[in-house]
């Protein structure tokens, strides 16, 4: 996939969150999720972003991970928002989904990068 292609969802994707972190109620416990879920909402964008200009491959690697840890964790403030009722589940389904449809890209962009580093290093060593 495309990394251009992948900026701008991630980023649309940051978008997202923000507008759905607005919706959550006013106290104690939606100003927390708020706050987290815009941390790690815009974090994925910012950090594929970041992975995109790595001047290594463990450096790409690196990033990566950071990425998916990021869209897991937005998967865990979105399936708590809908836990806790914070908001009725028709406003964050499919920002559910597209979250895990980013983890399983972002999964296997990883897989690849770390087999093809193997196989650049066997091909040097040999």
């Amino acid at each position: 996939m495309k990394s251009k292609y992948l900026k701008k969802r991630t980023k649309e994707f940051a978008h997202r969150c923000v507008k759905v972190a607005v919706l959550l109620p006013r106290s104690y416990l939606g100003n927390h999720v708020q706050a987290q879920l815009i941390k790690c909402g815009t974090s994925v964008a910012a950090n594929y972003r970041a992975a995109c200009i790595a001047q290594t491959k463990a450096g790409f690697i690196s990033k990566l991970s950071i990425v998916i840890e990021e869209t897991d964790e937005s998967c865990f403030w979105l399936e708590f928002i809908v836990d806790e009722k914070l908001l009725n589940k028709k406003h964050v389904e499919s920002l559910l989904d597209e979250a895990k449809q980013l983890k399983a890209i972002f999964i296997s962009s990883r897989k690849t990068a770390q087999k093809n580093k193997k196989l650049s290093i066997n091909n040097y060593q040999s």
